[in-house]
Order: C-alpha cells, then structure tokens, then sequence
C-alpha cells in the first residue's frame, strides 16, 4: 500500500496488443453519427414545417401560435423518440458511449422533448382559442373530448409528467431505486399513447408520403428496438445461460458478495468492469431489475457481484439461497477494456464504487508500475486482501486515501495531507494527463474527481466515469 508520495517509475513492457485503439475510434464515429442523426431528423421536420408556411405563419398572432404549436410539437416528438431509444440498451449504442453518458444525454434529451411539449400545449390551445386568454379553459376541453386520439394524448402527458417530476435531482434523492424504476417505465407508456394523437390530427405527419414514411418508420423502428433489447433479448439470454446462487458472502458489515454460475458464460460477452442487472426469483419483488457490477473478472466459469446492503434490494441478497435462479440483463456499461487507448491506467474509486475497479485490475494487462489504484474509503477498505494480491503478483499500485471526504466538494478523505484536490493526484500520479483515468463512486464524489482530473490535463476522451445516486 502507498501514501501521499511521488511514486517509483517501471520500465517493463506491456503485453502486445493490450491497447487496441481501433474501438475507441470506431465508438468516437459512432457516437458522432448518433448526434448528426439526432440533429439531422430536426432539421428535416422543422424544414417540413418550413415547407408548409411555418415561416409565414409567425407574421401573425393566432397563425403564429399555431405555427409554433406545430414546429414544437414535431420537435418534442423527434427527441421523445430519440429518449426512448438511448435507454432502449442498443449495443451500438451503449458500447460507443456508456451507460453513464447515455444517462447524462437522455436526460437532457429528455428535460428538452418535455419542455417543447409544454410550449406545443400551450400554444396549439392557445391558438385554437383565436389568441384570447379566456377562450383556452373551453377550448382545452372542447380538444380534449372532441379531437380524435386526444384523450389518450391526454394521458400520455400525465405519464410523461410523471416521469419528469421524479427524475429530478431533488425528487430522486428522496425515492427507492425500485419506485423511480417503475415510474420512468412510464416514459414508455406516455410514447406509446401519443402516436395516435400525432397520426389521427397531426397534418405534418400525413402530407406527404416521406413524411408518412418518417414518421411511421421512426415509430416502428423505436419500438422493435424496446422490444428485442428491452425484452426479447434479456429473456433469451437468461433463458440460454440459466444462471444461479452458488453462494453469499459477507465482505463486511454492510457488503455482501454474489456469486452465481451458469451454462456456456464465455458466450454472455460480459467484461471486467462492466455491470448486469439482475433479477433474482425468491418470492414477491423478483420483477425489480438491480444493475450490479461485476467485482471480480468472468472466467467463463462464473461471475461476482458485490453489493452493500443498505436499501431494499441489497438487503434482499442477504436472504439469497443456494440454487436461486437470475435472470439477467446485459451486460452495459463503457468502464471496460474497451475505452483504454494509454499504457498507463489509473483506477479511482470510493466504498463500494471499487467494485468494477476491482475486476479491471484483475482483469486488464499492465507491467509493473503501469496501473495504480486510488482508494478513497472509510473503516476497512473492501478487498484489502486481493488487491495485496494484485499489487505483489501484477505490479499493481494501491494507494489508500482513507476516512469520509474531508470537505464538501473535495475526493479526498480526511486522513489525506492538506493538499488540494487537483495538486494530489499530480503528486500520486505525475503522469496522470497521459494515462486512462477509470472512475467509480457516488455521483457527487465522482464529479469531484472529473474536475480535478480534468484541470490535472487529463483530456475528456480518456476520463472515464461511472456513478452511482447521491
């Protein structure tokens, strides 16, 4: 284990083919591709709607609120579909960007498709009452029982409303991960019951036959792709590798260890650092999906989840037998061999946060002195024992940072020195601007962390993070 010193340099050669940035590349065109796809559909409807005297129509107060009902009712419905398909676990997709940046965009997909919804409803209303304030009570009602599809476009708002509302920070913080799971279901539900509102009245849907093609193929493509990532896929999966319980094991007081195997496991594509979500069948509770990352590298023979206890569904593996059957999700997650482009890696976790870091060091190929672990924890670090392993048998450095952080807004425990955040990890790692820097832990900590690396020079493209609720 180390402290807060300079560490000693290596010079041993790293195994040939450890770094293949072939995957980074292709998942930086990807992810390139995505957002000139995103922007193109935009573009094209809002030309569509140009074509049709969107324009011209902004000239005058009542054409020009249901010219603006029009374009921002196109627009929340490209991106609603675009939210939809960024969580639909397209491999594409969660490959070239990760399951925390595909979170981070969704929500801002998402946040922006709810609010042009809410400028498309006031302003279609509004519009429709000729421009007169006291008009919208009736014209919202005559809209709602009269127009074909509205009342269920009604309550695809509702759910989208839902949706929105506990996905705030504030709102999140206070609700079980089971209860926000099941309500951002919802989201899927409030799509689902717009189509028929946006096929029946929409005029820009229908005018032309591409834009019928569009628009059709843009729904359909969207929900095959729920279908087979969400649903299809996950049940053949669990189906084909049966996994099971073999045993659990306590780590600490509030940590406990997983462990399953299953048939043909090679075949599951799951990597180091990544996670699965999983859904064990031991009574009442078993449709809640749980994403847990791997804490130990698959060897094709079985897997290893590590989980603290605290909340319901870490609670519940406490009770886990012998036999109890998963079913599985996955794998996801970018925090994997996959987004290495340097020799040098430095792996950054808190508490239970080292556990995809755990598998990685074991895992990933480095010579001595190329891989150093960062270990903010408090009480006894979790898998002392095996990184002491990792550390005489790899070369793997260990640098323990231990107690609670030592100020709001900082990474570091408080039994650190009193450096600042960022001038620590120059001292820890002098070349760390040249390395891959892997992060896991709660989401106020690991954006600590992105900001000190960051002004430490460690580029955007090789900071890696992955966190968990506040």
């Amino acid at each position: 284990m180390s402290t807060l010193l300079p560490p000693r340099t290596a010079g041993h050669a790293l195994p040939a083919g450890a770094v293949d940035g072939r995957r980074a590349r292709r998942d930086a065109t990807v992810r390139l591709g995505a957002g000139a796809a995103l922007w193109g559909a935009l573009l094209l409807v809002t030309w569509w709607w140009a074509a049709d005297g969107g324009l011209r129509d902004l000239g005058g107060w009542v054409t020009g609120l249901t010219s603006a009902g029009r374009w921002s009712g196109l627009a929340a419905s490209v991106l609603l579909l675009a939210q939809v398909l960024l969580m639909a676990r397209l491999p594409l997709l969660e490959q070239a960007f990760g399951q925390d940046r595909l979170a981070r965009v969704h929500r801002w997909v998402g946040f922006t498709s709810f609010d042009l919804l809410l400028v498309h409803l006031v302003t279609i209303v509004w519009g429709y009452a000729a421009g007169e304030v006291g008009q919208v009570p009736a014209t919202t009602w005559d809209l709602v029982v009269d127009y074909p599809g509205m009342l269920l476009a009604t309550a695809a708002t509702l759910a989208l409303v839902a949706v929105v509302v506990t996905s705030v920070r504030a709102a999140r913080r206070r609700l079980r991960y089971e209860t926000w799971h099941l309500v951002h279901l919802y989201g899927y539900l409030g799509a689902g019951l717009a189509l028929p509102h946006q096929l029946w009245t929409g005029q820009q849907f229908l005018a032309s036959p591409a834009r019928t093609v569009f628009w059709w193929g843009a729904w359909g493509a969207t929900a095959a792709a729920v279908l087979v990532w969400r649903v299809a896929l996950p049940l053949r999966r669990s189906l084909r590798h049966r996994l099971v319980v073999t045993s659990v094991v306590r780590e600490d007081a509030d940590v406990v260890s997983v462990y399953l195997t299953g048939e043909d496991l090679p075949a599951l594509g799951v990597e180091a650092g990544q996670f699965l979500g999983f859904r064990f069948l031991d009574g009442p509770g078993w449709t809640r999906n749980h994403p847990y990352s791997l804490s130990a590298a698959p060897d094709g023979r079985s897997l290893r989840i590590t989980v603290r206890t605290a909340g319901d569904g870490g609670a519940r593996l406490l009770r886990l037998r012998p036999g109890t059957r998963a079913l599985v999700e996955g794998p996801h997650g970018r925090l994997s061999a996959r987004a290495r482009t340097r020799r040098g890696i430095v792996l950054v976790g808190a508490g239970v946060g080292v556990t995809p870091l755990r598998a990685l060091a074991e895992a990933l190929p480095y010579a001595p002195g190329d891989a150093v672990l960062l270990h903010r924890h408090t009480g006894s670090p979790l898998f002392a024992g095996e990184f002491s392993v990792l550390a005489r048998e790899r070369g793997l450095r260990v640098v323990d940072l231990p107690g609670h952080r030592r100020a709001q807004g900082s990474w570091l425990g408080e039994g650190t020195p009193p450096v600042d955040d960022t001038e620590a990890l120059r001292i820890l790692v002098p070349d760390i601007a040249d390395r891959d820097v892997f992060v896991c832990g709660p989401r106020a900590w690991a954006a600590d962390v992105h900001r000190a690396a960051t002004a430490a020079g460690v580029p955007a493209e090789r900071l890696h993070l992955e966190d968990f609720g506040a």
